[in-house]
């Protein structure tokens, strides 16, 4: 999955970042993709645009990429895996996963 304009303006106002600094556009396509490639990895694949489902995935793509965006550099406690409501909402998207060629109506 591409980080469209429109995917990164909102990535960017969910993680409160006005401007980037130098090198941060990269990193920023770079944490996108992982979380999408943590989603999938996961179980869960990207739900089609338009979806409640593909509201509660970007959540968890936001989440995971502020996470990877606020720990650069520095060792905190604390973090994703610390986050109850990020954990349940990636664990219920896991378990409502719809088959293979198939996508829940909107």
């Amino acid at each position: 999955m591409a980080l469209t304009d429109a995917r990164r303006k909102a990535l960017l106002a969910y993680c409160r970042i006005d401007t980037l600094e130098e090198g941060e556009e990269a990193l920023l396509e770079t944490l996108y993709g992982a979380a999408v490639s943590y989603m999938e990895e996961a179980g869960v694949r990207e739900p089609q645009e338009g979806t409640l489902r593909r509201a509660q995935y970007d959540l968890c793509v936001n989440a995971l990429v502020l996470d990877g965006y606020d720990r650069r550099g520095a060792r905190t406690e604390g973090g994703v895996s610390d986050n109850l409501a990020l954990r349940r909402m990636i664990t219920q998207l896991k378990l409502t996963e719809p088959p293979m060629g198939e996508e829940r109506a909107p």
